[in-house]
């Protein structure tokens, strides 16, 4: 069964070693995506956790009441979200979605964030030459975004590999 972790942050590795040693076959999910900063006249590349502080974590022994209570106070946890058990089959799906649209290096690519993108959709640009601002979404057609960014029409193609997310 997944369940879905909120962990302090900047101890996510503590969090996954210490629920590893109690049960060994755990498996985690963390979607992600690869970003470059330009600093000092050079880009920096580096990785951001999509879902921020939240992971999925995959153990059988999670469907039995008593395992989840022991592991409440694990070092790093802040809490699990409820209603993870009645909702095992939206998680496999966004887990299944996120996954096909990985790139081979494991990143989530602009594709999964296009899928989740309408017409009148507001979004924030994550990366390229609009980071940081804001757009809305004037027209969708088949492989391309219509975009208002403040007084700017723009068109984003599919194959650009700007990320960003809605607002």
């Amino acid at each position: 069964m997944w369940i879905v972790a909120k962990v302090k942050t900047n101890q996510v590795g503590i969090f996954k070693k210490n629920l590893k040693e109690k049960f060994q076959d755990t498996n985690f999910y963390e979607p992600k995506i690869q970003l470059k900063k330009l600093n000092h006249n050079k880009y920096i590349e580096y990785e951001k956790s999509v879902m921020e502080n939240y992971i999925f974590c995959f153990n059988k022994k999670f469907s039995e009441e008593d395992i989840l209570n022991s592991i409440m106070y694990i070092k790093g946890l802040k809490y699990f979200l409820n209603g993870c058990k009645s909702n095992q089959k939206e998680i496999n799906e966004f887990i299944f979605n996120c996954k096909s649209n990985e790139s081979e290096s494991g990143y989530l690519k602009s594709s999964f964030f296009k899928s989740l993108i309408s017409i009148n959709t507001k979004g924030k640009f994550v990366s390229g030459p609009f980071t940081n601002m804001f757009f809305e979404v004037i027209k969708k057609k088949n492989n391309k975004l219509k975009v208002l960014v403040g007084n700017i029409v723009t068109t984003i193609n599919d194959d650009s590999n700007y990320i960003y997310h809605t607002a």
